[in-house]
Order: C-alpha cells, then structure tokens, then sequence
C-alpha cells in the first residue's frame, strides 16, 4: 500500500523505519574502464516497508534534506557499510572500498571526523575500505570552511569523492584546493550520448585537469557502449552506470563480489586500453628517465613544469617567465657552467635557431643539487610549433647523467 510523505509524518516515520530495519542499503559497483573489473561500489539508501512496498529515494530524501533529517540517514547507511565490510573480512570474501554519500549538513558537525572513525574502529574496518563521497554543493555551504573539513576526514586515513561534478555551478577553485582522490563525473555531461562535439570536448577538459591534479576520474550513468567507448579515451578509470550494474541489494552484490574473485581477466589489457590512458603510459615512462619536465612557450615567453619529482634541485620555479627561468636555472649552475647554459637556452638564439631548421638543442652542466653537491645534469630541448598557432614551443627534458 502505497504512503504519502509529506513535512508533518515524515519524521516519525523515517525514525521507525530505522527501529524496523526497513532501510536498506544497495550497492552500485564501480567497473574498471579498461578491463571492466569491480573496483568498488557506492551505497545508496533505499525505503522497503514491511509490506515490501519500496518507497523511493526521489520521495523521502528531498523531504530529509529539507527538514535536516538527512544526517541520520547518512549515519546509518555508514554504519551498515562498515557492518558489511567487516562481515566479508569475517567470511574472508572479496573486500573493495565502498563509498558513502554525506550531506553537505555534516560539514557543521563539529565532531563529524570523530564519529566517523569511531563507527570504522567499532566495526574493525580499515580505513582504506571506506570512502566519504560529498557532493559538489557541500563544497559552497555557506559560513564552513570546507578546506579544513574534508583535510580532518582525509588526515583520519579516509578517501574522499568529489560527487556530482559538473551538475551544477562547479568550482575549479575547490576542486584545486580540496584534498579529494576521486572525482565524479555527473551523468548530465553524458546527456547527449557523447556524440555532441562541446560536451566531447568539456569532458575531455575535466579527465585532463583531474588526472593532472592526480584525481581518479568516475563517471556515473553510464548506459551506451558508445559513452564507455569515448570514455576510455579520456583515460576515465571507473565507470558507474546501468551498461554494467544497478544498484542491488547486499546479497547480490556479495554475489558479484564472489563471481569476479573467481573471473580471470583472459583480454589483453592492451587491446582494450584507450589512446588517452596509453598516452598517460608514454608519459610515467617519460618521467621514469627525466624526472624535469618543461614546456615552453618561446614566442610568449612562458613556461610551466609539468614534473620535477626526484630530481637534484626542486628550487625552480614551477611556472611562469622562460627568461626569469633560464637566470635562475644559470643561478644554480657550477660558476664555469652559468654562461654554457645562459647561452644555449638564450630565448631569441634559440628561436633564430628554430627557424633554421634546428629541431634540438642539448647541454651537459654541472648543477648544484638540494643536498649541496653539484652532479652532471643533461638538459634536452625539443622544439616544435604550436598546431593551433604559429608558436615556437620547446619541451625541457633534464635527468642527472652520473
């Protein structure tokens, strides 16, 4: 028999509903894009009266929300996750991280990170398996400084996820600034079947900057195996969507968990890894062997580093003038070396260069590292125009050679 909710009755009887256990908590699984493997799931809250009557969420979470209820809700289903995870350590099942929605209302809980590692500790639940999704509306909840919040949920040993990205005003600042792991990809940019060539190109623009800020990428409500093929070519990680798995109850997805333990992957992972994700390869590789990275603008007379992990020296300068950056690169040089290396990587020298056909310019200096010890450095520049200009662009590639 179906019920009405409404402001007046719905508090009494979400409460009940919690006494009876008619709240039920459905995972949605998290596929691999690239060899559709499960990676984890997220928990979502579905209402099944004890007639089995299911209410559904479009009903009763509006109204939570609303009247502030919604935080009670969020509790339990956290609980009954943790209480699912240990239950499958317990059996010795497949464990993945599971993701757990929270309300932008938590961020006004004082004691929101305390509670949250109390119920994990209660349950004996490591903290790698458990994920805090936000949705991106929590992010611009007024008088909350959202920074310090989601920083006190990660500094527990919690994952965090960006919910709903792109579905409202999105601020890149935040997602700059937020110290999130994940970010989700709301299935309104997917609404036109990925066959429009703007919302190809925002898409691809959002997979860059987040795999940049080292973020792994989800889209939800994925349906087509045209948007999972254009979604591979972004290099997005996980899929999320009816083309793999509804939302299903507990039992069926311990069901799934245990199939895919005994499923062996027979595709070579090559054969279906996308162009995008192969191009990130090439690049790691490139990393491996030149830990600094630069790309230059000579014409503009700009530059940013893409990488410089590992190597001697981490005093330059990430971004900003290529004539500032050639005196401060020359600054940290052994003193016989500064004018070698002023000279060669001379911006207007190396453009007259460029326009005589010179693809390459290389030179070996002696550089003082980090640790106050000069080494033997290679630094290769690579130059090529613009395709969408007529720019003279130089890629920095610099390793230590001894």
């Amino acid at each position: 028999m179906a019920i009405e909710l409404n402001k007046e009755n719905i508090a009494g009887l979400i409460e009940k509903a919690f006494e009876n256990h008619e709240i039920k908590v459905y995972y949605q699984p998290k596929f691999s894009a690239v060899n559709s493997k499960i990676m984890g799931a997220e928990a979502l809250a579905r209402w099944q009266m004890s007639d089995g009557v299911m209410i559904s969420p479009a009903m009763f979470v509006p109204l939570l929300e609303e009247l502030g209820l919604i935080i009670d809700l969020d509790w339990y289903v956290f609980r009954e996750v943790c209480r699912f995870i240990a239950d499958e350590r317990k059996a010795g099942g497949k464990v993945v991280t599971v993701s757990s929605n929270f309300s932008r209302f938590h961020a006004r809980e004082a004691d929101f990170t305390k509670k949250l590692s109390e119920i994990a500790d209660e349950y004996n639940v490591p903290r790698k398996y458990l994920e805090v999704e936000i949705t991106e509306s929590a992010l611009a909840f007024e008088g909350v400084d959202i920074i310090d919040f989601v920083s006190s949920i990660k500094d527990a040993g919690f994952a965090i996820s960006i919910d709903d990205f792109g579905s409202g005003l999105s601020s890149l600042n935040f997602v700059k600034d937020v110290p999130a792991s994940e970010l989700k990809i709301d299935k309104s940019l997917l609404s036109h079947n990925c066959e429009n060539e703007k919302e190809r190109i925002v898409l691809e623009a959002i997979f860059e900057f987040a795999h940049r800020l080292n973020m792994t990428t989800v889209a939800e409500g994925v349906e087509t195996k045209e948007q999972l093929g254009f979604l591979r070519t972004c290099g997005c990680e996980l899929i999320q969507g009816y083309l793999f798995a509804k939302p299903m109850p507990e039992e069926d997805f311990r069901n799934i968990l245990l199939q895919s333990e005994k499923t062996t992957e027979t595709e070579d992972i090559l054969l279906v890894q996308s162009p995008a994700t192969a191009s990130q390869l090439l690049l790691d590789a490139v990393f491996t062997e030149y830990p600094l990275v630069i790309m230059s603008n000579l014409s503009r007379n700009s530059f940013y580093m893409m990488a410089y992990e590992n190597f001697s020296t981490r005093s330059c300068p990430s971004t900003g003038v290529y004539t500032e950056l050639i005196v401060h690169g020359a600054s940290t040089m052994y003193p016989d070396d500064q004018k070698l290396f002023s000279d060669t990587f001379d911006i207007d020298d190396q453009i007259k260069a460029y326009e005589r056909g010179e693809r390459t310019r290389r030179v070996v200096t002696r550089q003082l590292g980090d640790d106050g010890i000069y080494r033997k450095v290679e630094t290769t520049n690579y130059y090529m125009k613009n395709p969408n200009s007529d720019d003279i662009l130089a890629i920095t590639l610099s390793h230590a050679v001894e």
